[in-house]
């Protein structure tokens, strides 16, 4: 899943970075309003972790945007939107909520409990109820980070499980290649190398049994049954 982080405390987006990466995340960071929009209408984002206080306006604004289509955005569906902020007294709250935004949290906070906020959110795209998924004898923890094929513990790269992951939220779909490299790399990946065909492949010989089926032309596809 790709995240966008707007923050301008260099530090602490740098800290967001490197911990929502090694949790299996893509992560692109900006640290101003200026910036967050033009990643956001270039790319496609499953969530955004948005300062309040920024330097050339605030959070409030741009959670506004996204909701009331000023700020058009390429993904099919509204993407999520968590504050993270300072100001944590209850007008602040409730303002950020009634502006769109689908949680708030108040720095400063423990990364355990924003990955599960993070996990709760996705969640609500695709009706899931837990961190686990299931799809026939696949199952996958997002909040472990771990995967099995009918109860054998599979060893995926961080890539392979954010492919995995994406393919599980849309059993029996048709999803492309330029789609997975939108929400598992971040903007730093090349879109003219086979790095999505390659990750693929590694996942496909792993999980086994045909899978992960190739579309021709179109793209790839978790089977839910054999």
């Amino acid at each position: 899943m790709r995240l966008l982080v707007v923050e301008d405390e260099e530090d602490l987006a740098e800290g967001l970075r490197v911990g929502l990466t090694r949790s299996g995340y893509a992560v692109d960071v900006t640290g101003d309003t200026a910036g967050a929009r033009e990643l956001l209408t270039v790319n496609t984002y499953d969530l955004v972790l948005l300062d309040i206080n920024l330097p050339d306006g605030d959070g409030f604004g741009l959670c506004r945007a996204l909701r009331d289509g000023s700020l058009e955005t390429p993904g099919d569906v509204g993407v999520r939107v968590l504050m993270l902020t300072a100001r944590g007294n209850l007008a602040d709250r409730v303002r950020g909520l009634d502006g769109g935004a689908d949680d708030y949290l108040v720095k400063p906070f423990h990364l355990a409990e924003l990955l599960a906020r993070i996990r709760a959110l996705l969640r609500r795209d695709t009706g899931g109820g837990t961190a686990v998924l299931t799809v026939g004898e696949v199952v996958a923890d997002t909040a472990r980070f771990t995967a099995a094929v009918g109860g054998a513990p599979l060893a995926l790269t961080p890539k392979e499980f954010g492919v995995l992951e994406y393919l599980m939220r849309r059993p029996g779909h048709v999803v492309s290649s330029e789609e997975l490299l939108e929400h598992v790399w971040d903007a730093n990946a090349d879109p003219f190398t086979q790095t999505v065909r390659v990750t693929v492949g590694t996942l496909r010989r792993k999980l086994g049994d045909g899978l992960v089926e190739t579309v021709v032309g179109r793209g790839y596809r978790l089977r839910e049954a054999v």
